[in-house]
């Protein structure tokens, strides 16, 4: 498993929410700091909904973009759905909460499934990709910074440590949201 892209974000005009989004991500050379907050030169512009501690880092893997270039029928460049980490040989919804990642010199552990966004479906050009998201049950997942440390596209990745069994997955957090969401509208 390695990490094959870096991608950072820099604030664009959006017709949603606030008028500014950083989702827009773009890969870049070299390394990179993660801190406490995030990737330096990263911008999160929503943090009512994205980012802080607990939410430092957007991670999104290979397997799953994937499956979603051959739903589009389109080859799709990292940071398409504005993540921070692309990385190879896992798939985000099997991971576990709790599960730590050693990426370069940075310490990560995976805390909340991503949840999709009118954001997200701009930036794909879909007004129905939120549904299209949802259904795909591919979320990727947002990671806490443990250690902070410098990444760089190539990194190894390795899994530090094990998460019990009866922890729950990426996709079971994801599902619990939608579920709580349909509990509130009854």
């Amino acid at each position: 498993m390695k990490l094959l892209s870096v991608c950072v974000g820099t604030p664009r005009a959006v017709r949603s929410k606030s008028g500014w989004t950083g989702i827009h991500k773009q890969p870049v050379a070299g390394a990179v700091f993660i801190g406490r907050l995030g990737l330096s030169g990263d911008h999160i512009l929503d943090t009512e909904n994205h980012g802080g501690p607990d939410q430092a880092v957007y991670i999104y893997t290979q397997p799953d973009y994937e499956v979603w270039s051959a739903q589009l029928g389109r080859s799709l460049e990292p940071g398409t759905f504005g993540e921070n980490l692309l990385f190879s040989g896992l798939e985000s919804a099997s991971i576990r909460l709790g599960q730590r990642f050693r990426v370069g010199g940075a310490l990560l552990e995976a805390t909340f499934a991503r949840i999709p966004c009118v954001t997200l479906a701009e930036r794909m050009g879909d007004p129905g990709f939120v549904k299209q998201f949802r259904e795909a049950r591919r979320p990727g997942l947002y990671a806490r910074v443990l250690q902070e440390g410098k990444v760089r596209a190539g990194d190894l990745l390795t899994l530090v440590g094990s998460v019990a069994e009866s922890a729950p997955t990426v996709l079971d957090n994801f599902e619990a949201f939608f579920a709580g969401q349909a509990e509130a509208s009854r």
